[in-house]
């Protein structure tokens, strides 16, 4: 996987924990949406990597072997499902967690999603306050890393 880094919280904080750096994947055709969770991701010290499409995403994946991937549902000319599948065929990528944000909320969407191999499923509009640590949950740790 990506290099990781850790920051801790300044001395005078009275817990002291680390903020894993991760490198994160955003498969996300909108600009706007881009914008906003590279800057929400970025305020906690993670390192953003954008596609604006599902053949880009795929090709920056194996490139980059990122540490999460964010994958919008609707994209052009490949959807998100078409991108879930091929990311979890790859034996490279398929350990990388994905998490689906995306505007389908009918009932069956969330299940179709994860069938397709998202860990994940995070509806649009996106709450930017409780956004990143919704997406810090499907990060893996070192210790779990480490376990085989």
């Amino acid at each position: 996987m990506g290099e990781r880094q850790y920051v801790q919280l300044h001395p005078s904080a009275k817990r002291i924990e680390p903020i894993m750096k991760a490198r994160i994947l955003l498969i996300e055709d909108n600009e706007q949406n881009r914008y906003l969770v590279t800057f929400l991701l970025e305020q906690r010290c993670h390192e953003v990597v954008p596609a604006a499409s599902g053949p880009l995403g795929l090709e920056l994946a194996a490139k980059v072997l990122p540490d999460l991937i964010i994958l919008d549902i609707q994209l052009p000319g490949m959807d998100g499902y078409a991108v879930a599948r091929a990311l979890k065929s790859d034996p490279r990528l398929r350990v990388i967690p994905i998490v689906a944000v995306t505007s389908y909320a009918m009932v069956g969407d969330r299940e179709k999603v994860l069938a397709a191999g998202a860990e994940g499923y995070i509806e649009k509009p996106i709450n930017p306050e409780t956004f990143v640590a919704e997406i810090e949950r499907f990060l893996r740790s070192p210790a779990e890393e480490a376990t085989p």
